[in-house]
């Protein structure tokens, strides 16, 4: 690897090396990352949608519609382990309500999910 180092005026040490060489830097990375996901999928510690399964999600109301039906729950089920009524759970897949930071903490708990998955960009 052909690196050259120089310092800016405010003393920082910065490489400077051919484009090729850094493009195949970030491949190496690229393919680490590929690596590394597919061993969480391998594992079951990270979930993959299939482009059917994304279509309906981005179809769907909320991410909480889709991911409850994913999960199989109905929604009282959900409801009763979320402690909330099973109205209320309607009316937050519908996107009318909103819930509060801890509601849709216990949401995702309920689901095996991050809280960011049940909130819609």
């Amino acid at each position: 690897m052909t690196i050259q180092t120089i310092k800016t005026a405010a003393g920082e040490t910065l490489v400077i090396l051919p484009l090729d060489e850094y493009e195949a830097l970030e491949d190496a990375v690229d393919a680490a990352r590929h690596v590394t996901v597919m061993a969480k999928l391998a594992r079951g510690e990270s979930e993959a949608l299939t482009s059917k399964e994304v279509r309906t999600l981005l179809a769907a109301p909320t991410p909480l519609a889709f991911w409850r039906r994913k999960r199989g729950f109905t929604q009282s089920a959900l409801a009763k382990r979320a402690e909330i009524s099973q109205s209320y759970l309607a009316s937050l897949e519908a996107g009318k309500r909103k819930g509060d930071p801890a509601l849709v903490k216990r949401l995702a708990r309920a689901l095996t999910l991050r809280m960011e998955d049940l909130v819609a960009d």
